[in-house]
C-alpha cells in the first residue's frame, strides 16, 4: 500500500497533468480574480519547475521542452463552438463577436503580462539568460500562448472555418496555425494531418522561444516590469488576431461580403 508520501512524490515526478488542468483553469471563459490568478500561476510555475528540471539533466534545451509541455497542454484548452460563443457574449454574432473575442483575449493576455512582469521587477537584479529564464515567466509564456491558440480556434469558429479530426488533432492544428500566425485552409486536409511534421515543431519552438524573449523584456525596476509585460503582450495579441481574422475573411466569406472590405 502507498504511502501518502510516495504519492505526493509520484505527483510530482510526473508533472504534466497538473500543469494541462491549470493551464485550463486560466483559459477558461470568465473572469478570474486577481487573487486566484495568482495562486494558479504559482502553482504553474512550480508544476513547471519540476519539468524544467528534469529537461535540464535530460539535456533538452528550452525551446524542445517548452514546445513539448506545449503539445501535451493543448488539447485541454476549451475551446468552444458558435453557439456556446455567442452565449458567452450576450448573443452577439459575426463580427462584433470576433471582436468582443478579441477584447476579452487581449485582457487577458495583458492581466498575465502584468502579474509576470510585477513578479520580475521584485526580482529585479540583472536580465537573465534565455536558458535560465525564471519559471514565473516560462509559465508567463504557457499560459499566454495558450489564450491566443483558444482565441485563433474560436475565430475559425466565428468565421465558419471547420477543422476535422478528433479532439486532439483539431488542437494540434490549431497550435500549429498559431506557431506560424496564420488561419487554418479548410480546403488542404495536410493543416490537420501534418500538424506534427518537424516545420512545424521547430515554427512552435521558435515562436514559444519569442513569446518568451518578449517577457524576459519585462525585467526592469519598480512597476516598469508589470507595465511592459502587460501592454507587450496586449498589443501581441491584437497583432496575431487581426492577421487571423483578415485570413479567415479571405477564406470563408463569398465575394461582394466582408472581402471587399480587405483593399486591393
Amino acid at each position: 500500500m502507498a504511502s501518502p508520501d510516495r504519492h505526493s512524490e509520484d505527483e510530482a515526478a510526473d508533472p504534466g497533468q497538473e500543469v494541462g488542468e491549470l493551464v485550463g483553469r486560466l483559459t477558461q471563459p470568465g473572469e478570474l480574480e486577481p487573487a486566484e490568478r495568482r495562486k494558479l500561476l504559482g502553482r504553474l510555475t512550480r508544476a513547471l519547475s519540476v519539468g524544467a528540471a528534469r529537461a535540464r539533466k535530460s539535456g533538452a534545451g528550452r525551446g524542445r521542452w517548452l514546445a513539448d509541455v506545449f503539445l501535451n497542454i493543448a488539447p485541454r484548452i476549451p475551446i468552444r463552438d458558435l453557439h456556446t460563443l455567442s452565449q458567452h457574449h450576450q448573443g452577439l454574432t459575426g463580427e462584433e463577436l470576433a471582436d468582443d473575442l478579441v477584447r476579452t483575449a487581449m485582457k487577458g493576455t495583458m492581466t498575465v503580462g502584468a502579474i509576470g512582469g510585477a513578479v520580475a521587477a521584485a526580482e529585479f537584479a540583472a536580465p537573465p539568460l534565455l536558458l535560465s529564464a525564471p519559471a514565473q515567466l516560462v509559465a508567463e509564456t504557457i499560459v499566454v500562448a495558450a489564450i491566443e491558440v483558444k482565441l485563433l480556434a474560436e475565430l475559425h469558429e466565428v468565421y465558419g472555418v471547420h477543422v476535422d479530426g478528433t479532439g486532439a488533432q483539431r488542437a494540434i492544428a490549431f497550435t500549429a496555425a498559431w506557431a506560424k500566425q496564420r488561419g487554418i485552409d479548410p480546403l488542404a486536409p495536410s493543416s490537420v494531418t501534418l500538424a506534427l511534421g518537424a516545420a512545424t515543431k521547430t515554427a512552435l519552438r521558435n515562436r514559444l522561444l519569442r513569446v518568451l524573449g518578449r517577457h524576459l523584456t519585462t525585467f526592469g525596476p519598480f512597476l516598469t516590469g508589470a507595465v511592459a509585460g502587460g501592454t507587450l503582450n496586449r498589443m501581441a495579441t491584437k497583432k496575431l488576431a487581426a492577421a487571423i481574422r483578415d485570413d479567415l475573411r479571405v477564406k470563408t466569406l463569398p465575394p461582394g461580403q466582408e472581402r471587399g472590405r480587405l483593399g486591393p
